[in-house]
């Protein structure tokens, strides 16, 4: 199936000397929620902003669905969605004229109904004859929302789109991304809060100095590169851990209280079982034991440092 998004080789300097982007290819396809990720200054911003028609692109080729975004800018933008990290509204027009003039930039003729739903599905309804300078700084959020929304994409960008906005919002957001990729739009979304990308992700790319360094579905990345902890809370604190447990690579706590095994549950022998017997051999008792997996957020910097 052809992808939503198709980037082959993209490159972009600056005059500055700065390399943004160095070589970037990646597919997205139809119908998925693609998270990108990474540190300030990786390139997050001017990859959507090239794909969006906002920067020219320094070198390569980028189309959607089907759609060169140079050659067939005007059908490529139409299927384009895009809420910005920066807030940008007409601070004197009422929401109802902004997202209906909205929709009308893209050529799309009134639709009175679907505006009142988005509206409605953004809490906006009650705030339509409001003019922007007297919403709050979520509601502004909520307008931009309703805005890239309007002439119906099929393909919906979000840029940092939480970013200092309130738990209310947040939770209406995501509410609404799950209806939208119901109705099959692809959104790919750039954010801090990794646990969103957790929680929404179908596939996740880690960007870092201008290059992609993975591309992965979120369940395989996890299985792949998520470790598992067990903590053990000592019976009586430990001043050192016994040389024979050297092979077990265990942390003590700085209070000695705590024991931590790092292992990979996808092998077949994790080595628990040996370890809970060793340490009843050495005399070391444990009143409870709790297990976690590494999350989205450990990997990610785990991968990102390492690239450094």
């Amino acid at each position: 199936m052809q992808p939503a998004i198709s980037i082959q080789q993209l490159t972009k300097s600056y005059a500055s000397g700065h390399h943004a982007l160095k070589g970037i290819d990646l597919d997205i396809q139809k119908g998925e929620i693609f998270a990108l990720l990474g540190p300030n200054g990786a390139g997050k911003t001017t990859l959507i902003s090239i794909v969006c028609g906002i920067v020219n692109p320094g070198g390569g080729k980028v189309s959607v669905d089907g759609h060169d975004i140079l050659d067939d800018y005007r059908l490529a933008r139409a299927k384009i969605g895009l809420v910005p990290q920066e807030l940008f509204n007409d601070a004197f027009e009422s929401v109802w004229a902004t997202v209906k003039f909205s929709r009308g930039l893209f050529g799309k003729g009134p639709n009175p109904a679907y505006l009142e739903k988005l509206l409605r599905d953004l809490s906006l309804w009650e705030k339509r004859e409001a003019r922007i300078f007297e919403l709050s700084g979520g509601m502004k959020r909520r307008v931009m929302i309703a805005k890239a929304l309007s002439h119906e994409p099929d393909i919906l960008f979000l840029d940092e789109p939480t970013a200092g906005v309130d738990v209310e919002l947040r939770r209406d957001m995501w509410e609404m991304v799950r209806g939208l990729r119901e109705r099959g739009v692809t959104i790919i979304l750039t954010t801090h809060y990794i646990e969103e990308a957790e929680e929404m992700a179908d596939r996740i790319g880690v960007i870092s100095k201008g290059e992609i360094i993975l591309v992965e579905d979120k369940a395989v990345l996890m299985d792949k590169l998520g470790k598992k902890q067990l903590r053990l809370i000592l019976q009586r604190p430990l001043q050192s851990i016994p040389p024979a447990l050297d092979a077990y690579a265990l942390e003590l706590s700085a209070d000695g209280n705590e024991l931590v095994y790092t292992f990979d549950a996808q092998r077949q022998h994790t080595g628990i079982a040996e370890l809970l017997r060793h340490l009843g051999e050495h005399g070391i008792d444990f009143k409870d034991l709790q297990s976690s997996q590494s999350s989205l957020e450990d990997i990610f910097v785990n991968l990102v440092r390492g690239r450094a």
